[in-house]
């Protein structure tokens, strides 16, 4: 058992942001414990069987990075008052849980209760810290698998197989090592140089015509780890369905990393190929056998109690614009819902040319600029994989600032446009990502821009900013309602 200790949570919290700081979480080999540590009653030879219990009795539970109050009280069927009620040093407060620190949550049991076994670590599964080192070309060549000998076409043009692996890590902000794993794990695709049957065609193990193709099955898989993981992240990940119709309910314990793991299996496998591929003997051997053990390769992604750095809204002062979505996804259709767009004002519709400029929020470096994509980091290493970063997307080709300049509060970006893939008007879209994760734009940590705090609505696109008696609902139908007006103090 893990037992609560003495020292309260504000000193707690103040040696770990100490430690931490508001950057990048380092790699030193003894600051982050592995899961088995965290909770020793999880491993690869002794797994916990849940039994049914009272409702409302409490467990003893150590944080994971990036937890927080209202996932926690999802994954065990509680509330946010009762786990406040059984811990009075917990301010509610609190944005991140640090990682490590000892809950007493009064749990509620629910049957079908997955594995317990942590898979990978949240560090393996985002495009983070953890993957700065990583040569997926290197990785590659260096294996004599028929991946290598792919190509697809992928976002505008023709790429290699390394190239289609990197665009959709760093799109989607997924670790490579994941990716390349799960092909390893499905068709041996590193390891065996002559694909069986269609396997170069699906190797992923997808057989879908929709999803034919290096490029499309990656999708596939980016699109239901991002959901796993966030799913999990935000407590709304409350059951796996798996092809066969069975539903799996996650324990309570888990990890976002692993649970991303399983959101992909689901959807492949029926029972007896699920259960496999998240034991010990399924997808973690292929990882370990790939890379050794996965928790060696830990990173602390999201400290504790995480603060958004004070931002500006993204355009120049005294305009207004209209805020045409609220919460929506990041990229592609996956979760979270971590992005807004806004949109300058028009006397038409559709896709038109805008002078309107999309401007800097924060100081920093513009670690990207390329394919309607600007990427602003707010640490100034110049790297989106580590600490804040500010994605901007449908950034126009024309006047867009280039990769690697310096930039100022109220600097300029670029135009709002309809480049980048589906739009129906002018507009820019604006996400947030934290050591490479996506932060979504409600809860917790909620978007806030010049004091406008994002919320969510009962659908993606839909939500409000709200700033004092001031509350602006997103609509994709310009008008009055739905308009900001940026006027400096």
């Amino acid at each position: 058992m893990i037992h609560r200790g003495a020292r309260s949570f504000s000193t707690l919290l103040m040696l770990l942001l100490f430690i931490a700081g508001c950057g990048p979480v380092s790699t030193p080999s003894g600051a982050t414990p592995k899961v088995e540590e965290l909770a020793p009653e999880v491993g690869p030879t002794s797994l916990p069987i849940r039994e049914p219990h009272p409702p409302g009795e409490l467990f003893e539970y150590r944080a994971q990075s990036g937890d927080t109050l209202p996932a926690l009280a999802a994954h065990f069927n509680t509330s946010v008052n009762e786990i406040l009620s059984a811990n009075p040093d917990l301010p509610s407060t609190v944005t991140t849980i640090p990682s490590g620190y000892p809950l007493q949550i009064p749990a509620y049991y629910v049957p079908l209760t997955g594995s317990p076994f942590h898979i990978l670590p949240d560090s393996e599964i985002i495009y983070g810290p953890s993957s700065v080192d990583f040569d997926i070309f290197e990785e590659i060549e260096s294996n004599p698998g028929f991946l290598k000998e792919l190509s697809d076409f992928a976002y505008k043009r023709q790429r290699q197989a390394w190239q289609v692996v990197e665009v959709i890590a760093r799109n989607y902000s997924l670790n490579p090592r994941v990716l390349l794993a799960l092909l390893e794990y499905q068709t041996q695709a590193l390891s065996e140089p002559l694909p069986e049957a269609n396997q170069a065609d699906y190797p992923m193990g997808v057989e879908q015509e929709r999803y034919k193709g290096l490029f499309w099955q990656l999708i596939w898989v980016a699109e239901r780890l991002n959901d796993g993981y966030y799913g999990w992240r935000m407590g709304t990940l409350e059951e796996i369905e798996l092809v066969d119709g069975l539903l799996v309910r996650p324990d309570p314990w888990q990890n976002a990393g692993t649970l991303a793991i399983h959101v992909v299996f689901a959807g492949i496998y029926g029972k007896q190929g699920f259960d496999h591929a998240v034991s010990p003997d399924g997808f973690y051997q292929t990882y370990h056998d790939l890379w050794g053990d996965p928790f060696e390769l830990e990173i602390t992604l999201i400290p504790g109690n995480l603060q958004q750095p004070e931002l500006t809204l993204p355009f120049m002062p005294n305009r207004i614009w209209d805020f045409t979505a609220g919460p929506h996804y990041c990229w592609g259709t996956s979760l979270p819902l971590g992005a807004l767009d806004f949109a300058p004002p028009a006397m038409e519709g559709g896709c038109v040319s805008s002078a309107e400029w999309i401007t800097a929020p924060a100081e920093g470096v513009i670690a990207r600029s390329d394919e309607a994509t600007v990427v602003l980091d707010l640490d100034g290493d110049g790297d989106e994989r580590t600490g804040w970063v500010l994605f901007f997307f449908h950034v126009g080709t024309d006047g867009r600032i280039e990769a690697g300049t310096r930039v100022k509060v109220g600097d300029l970006l670029g135009h709002p446009s309809c480049e980048g893939g589906r739009a129906t008007g002018t507009h820019f879209h604006v996400a947030r990502r934290y050591n490479g994760e996506w932060i979504p734009a409600g809860g917790p940590l909620a978007f806030v821009l010049d004091g406008w705090l994002t919320e969510y609505g009962d659908e993606p696109y839909q939500g409000t900013l709200t700033k004092g008696s001031k509350v602006v609902p997103a609509s994709e139908v310009s008008s009055a309602v739905n308009r900001i007006f940026y006027e400096l103090p």
